[in-house]
């Protein structure tokens, strides 16, 4: 069975990939308590259902401690995948602001007191974290309801097993993603943008690429990445990781970074020999996905 657990920061968008799943023809269960997945499992295993999606999050309180264990466990006869949203502070307040919500874990029946919304959030930071370092990381900070669907379906058609390598684009003006594992800064090479003809087109039209593709720095920096990510992806592998973040930002996010990862995701789809292990290889584009109209 597929067994894909949500979960993340209150406001960073669980329910959005959770609706997701759900479109995609898989069985959603949403704020299960901790105690109780191995018997939905057990259960969903009799009906002979195939693919899941459980949305469990800091509501669950210490519980979320024990997940870990069990998510190994069912590892064992089953193939899992644990999907972490998450967004910086300063989003997850404005959201909050903007819904009148209240964080759930602003109030405790233990307390005399409530705590304030980014007290809240930085508890339910520590109680998750245990889980966010084998997930895989979406940032959702600078990403729109569509653009996370778009992510979510992306990643279904991947297989949960092995290793899945994400390169993504962003702009530098908009921060570094948070999920990013490796960062590089293309920033330095010629841009775009200072063409009146290339400045509203991306790195995935063609005259863009033509610009850049004549560069000898813009080939030096794509054959430097793709040498660095070759040495140590082994590296990364014989660590156990599930999921590995490549990030490749300039000014906006719009030319050189989309024009670098598409050539290098090319480059390692083209691969045949990459070992005995299954490794999957996506690409997203964060401003790109975020807004069409973005700049680089």
């Amino acid at each position: 069975m597929q067994i894909n657990l949500i979960t993340g920061i209150s406001g960073s968008g669980k329910s959005v990939a959770l609706r997701a799943f759900e479109d995609a023809g898989y069985d959603c269960v949403d704020n299960l308590p901790v105690s109780l997945l191995e018997s939905l499992i057990a259960t969903l295993e009799k009906e002979n259902s195939e693919r899941v999606a459980v949305a469990i999050d800091a509501r669950r309180g210490e519980s979320i401690a024990e997940l870990p264990s069990i998510l190994e466990n069912l590892g064992r006869n089953h193939q899992v995948r644990v999907v972490f949203l998450n967004a910086d502070t300063n989003t997850l307040v404005q959201r909050f602001s903007e819904t009148r919500r209240r964080h759930p874990l602003s109030t405790n029946s233990q307390q005399t007191q409530s705590a304030t919304l980014i007290e809240a959030i930085d508890k339910e930071r520590s109680l998750l974290e245990p889980l966010r370092t084998q997930a895989h990381s979406i940032d959702t900070s600078n990403l729109p309801a569509h653009a996370l669907r778009s992510w979510i379906q992306d990643l279904l058609k991947d297989k949960p097993v092995g290793l899945t390598v994400i390169f993504e684009s962003f702009g530098f003006k908009r921060g570094v993603p948070s999920e990013a594992d490796l960062v590089f800064d293309v920033r330095c090479l010629p841009n775009p943008h200072y063409d009146k003809d290339l400045r509203p087109l991306t790195g995935k039209d063609k005259p863009v690429q033509e610009f850049l593709e004549k560069i000898a720095e813009v080939v030096s920096m794509e054959t430097d990445i793709i040498q660095f990510i070759d040495k140590w992806l082994p590296h990364y592998i014989a660590d156990g990781r599930s999921y590995l973040t490549v990030a490749i930002g300039c000014t906006g996010g719009q030319h050189r970074s989309v024009y670098l990862v598409n050539r290098i995701i090319e480059h390692f789809r083209a691969q045949k020999d990459l070992g005995a292990l299954q490794i999957n290889f996506l690409d997203r584009h964060r401003e790109l996905d975020s807004s069409p109209a973005a700049k680089s």
